[in-house]
Order: structure tokens, then sequence, then C-alpha cells
């Protein structure tokens, strides 16, 4: 019988929120986690462990990180993936040349930080005194931060770990493999799987723009390979069309059946860059309404607010969520409803205050 969206959206949900496990494993059953350095009231990267790591703390993955076989880089957005995905990016080739001057500053920071083993940015400014430059976003930031920043983009440097958020760096070197052509696509091949997996039912849209970003962000060397890989997916995933929409996930797997049972009765409030609702498009053809992040928009323009998290129950996005940690400690929690009120439902007051709870648990609130 031809699939439903009702299938996808469950789908989606049982795929992405499984069971609690171990850190090290959830990250490699999501393939990678993207970063974002707000805290309201924790770091998205926290925020989407806690519902997937048993007993996550906000904060563990940072205590830890050095413990996990992971590292940071830029995939189809900056955050943490196994170090066994990271190398499937590397060398890239694929970036613009450095003038001179830029690649003796290199030279000189990379003997540097082989010689100390470990660097903070602000011993590297201390040490060569670079002075400040404009920032991608049109304010400035310290020279040697930003240098230290394209070094790691380029390989040439890894995340030792982090203090108090700051990334401190060490010496690393990538393998340099030539690749012959069948070769070559196996990796972008094994590259954009991970991204179906982490995000998976995907939209056609969503799926040409998913590996768009892999192929210029994480592997810019291959960005002229779009689109015969965006046609090799298609061709290997599995495929439905609901509604004049055609989905795509790994062919490995099935729909839930139609009248199967469906999710159970939590609320859960999920960051905004949780796998679950990161797709917008996706996001509204689930749930019919449009969902948007607007931290960066001006507080007067603000539907949601500026940080709302979107808030699940059962297998419906009912509205979302603005929390913050009060100067008491408490938590301090305000909603809004897709329907103008919350459900009229004792059983959802309930899943709600232990969600809250939870998140208490999780922040130290």
């Amino acid at each position: 019988m031809p699939a439903t969206l009702e299938q996808l959206r469950r789908h989606a949900l049982a795929r992405s929120l499984f069971a609690p496990t171990t850190l090290k494993r959830a990250i490699h059953k999501l393939g990678f986690l993207q970063a974002d350095p707000i805290r309201a009231p924790a770091r998205a990267q926290d925020l989407t462990l806690r519902h997937r790591v048993r007993d996550y703390r906000a904060g563990d993955l940072e205590r830890r990180y050095a413990t996990l076989d992971i590292a940071e880089d830029f995939f189809v957005n900056y955050g943490f993936l196994p170090l066994a995905h990271q190398a499937l990016m590397h060398p890239r080739a694929g970036t613009a040349p450095w003038s001179a001057a830029r690649r003796r500053q290199a030279e000189a920071v990379l003997a540097f930080v082989r010689e100390r083993g470990v660097v903070h940015p602000r011993e590297v400014d201390a040490e060569f005194s670079h002075g400040r430059a404009t920032n991608w976003f049109g304010g400035t930031s310290a020279a040697s931060t930003q240098l230290l920043d394209a070094m790691h983009y380029r390989g040439l440097l890894r995340v030792a770990r982090r203090e108090a958020g700051i990334r401190l760096y060490a010496a690393h070197a990538h393998g340099n493999d030539r690749l012959d052509a069948a070769a070559r696509r196996a990796r972008i091949d094994a590259l954009v799987d991970i991204v179906v997996h982490k995000y998976a039912p995907l939209p056609a849209p969503s799926l040409s723009g998913l590996i768009g970003r892999l192929l210029r962000g994480g592997a810019p060397q291959w960005r002229g390979e779009l689109r015969p890989t965006v046609v090799r997916a298609r061709q290997r995933l599995a495929h439905a069309q609901v509604d004049g929409v055609d989905w795509y996930w790994p062919a490995t797997e099935n729909l839930p059946r139609r009248h199967g049972p469906g999710a159970d009765d939590s609320v859960r409030l999920l960051a905004p860059f949780d796998p679950v609702v990161w797709d917008r498009r996706r996001f509204e053809l689930f749930w019919g309404w449009p969902y948007r992040f607007e931290a960066y928009v001006p507080a007067p323009a603000r539907q949601l607010g500026y940080y709302a998290l979107p808030l699940l129950w059962r297998d419906e996005v009912i509205g979302w969520g603005n929390l913050a940690v009060s100067a008491t400690g408490t938590l301090d929690a305000r909603f809004g409803y897709v329907a103008g009120r919350a459900p009229r439902d004792a059983l959802f007051r309930r899943e709600l205050e232990a969600e809250l709870a939870r998140l208490q648990r999780f922040i130290g609130a």
C-alpha cells in the first residue's frame, strides 16, 4: 500500500529518538552532532544528547570529549563526529589557496603548537600578536583565533579539548591517499549515508540541499560531484511519494505499519537543531506549522521567542517553550501552543511536569 505522511513521521521519531544509551554510542548512532554556543538553558549539543544518553548532564560532552574518539569539525554544519567519519572528509584539498604571507603565519603557528603540545588561542595571540580582523558576521575578533580556525578546518590542527567552552588545539595531520574515481565515489557516498542516517526520512529538496552543504563545506574538494552524487543517492535509497512529495530514507529500513502502536505519552522539549526538527521543510510537512529559530531575529520581530524549544507530545509538535535559569537557580519555563492553549488533558500536564523535572536535573537547577 502507498506510504502515508503519518508513517514517515512515526519513522522519523522512532529512528531518531532511540532508547537512551552511553554517550559514545549515542554519538556514533547519530553520526554527527551539531554544536551551537548559545546556552538557553543549555547548549544545543547537550540538549540533543539528553534525550539519547542515560543520566546525561549538561557539559558531559565537553568534560568527556578526550575519551570518546570523536572530533570537532565542519560536516553539514559545525559539530562533533566520530573520528572515522571525520577521516572521510580529509584532506580538504578544495579550499582557497593562502597567500605566501598567510602560509608563513600558519607554518610559524604550527611549529609553535608542535612545541607546546596543546595551546590556548590566547597563548598564540600573545606569542605572535597578529592583531584583530573582521570575522564572518561583520564584527572583529583576534586574528590569531581566526587563523587557528582556518588551520583546524584545513586539517593542520585538531581540537584537543575545551576549557570554559574555548577550543584548545594540538597539531594534526590527515592521510594523503590518492583516490581513483571509484574510491572517491565510495567515500562521497559513505558521507552522504551518514547525512541520510541522521536526518531521514527526507523530502527530495532537503536531501539535495544537505548533500550540497556536505560537498561545499565538509568536503569542498568534491563540490563538483554534486549532481552525480544526488543521482546515486536517489537510486540507492528507499523512496516513496506522498502527496506529491518524494521522500528518501536508508534502503535497509522499513516504514512502520499503518496501524501499529504510536509514540508513547512522553513530553519532550527539543533543541532547535535536534535532528527531529532540524529540517524546517520537513517540520512543516510533518506538523503543519513553521518553526523558526529566532535567536538572531530582532526582539520586536520574534513570534516564538529567543530560543524556543519545540514541544513534542506523543508524535505531534504542539508548541514551544522558552526556558531560562533564574537568578535564584530555579527553572523558569514559558510555553506557547499552536492551538492557542495547552491540551486539556491531565496526562499531558503530568508528562510536562516530568519533562521539566528532567531538565532541572540535567542543568543542575
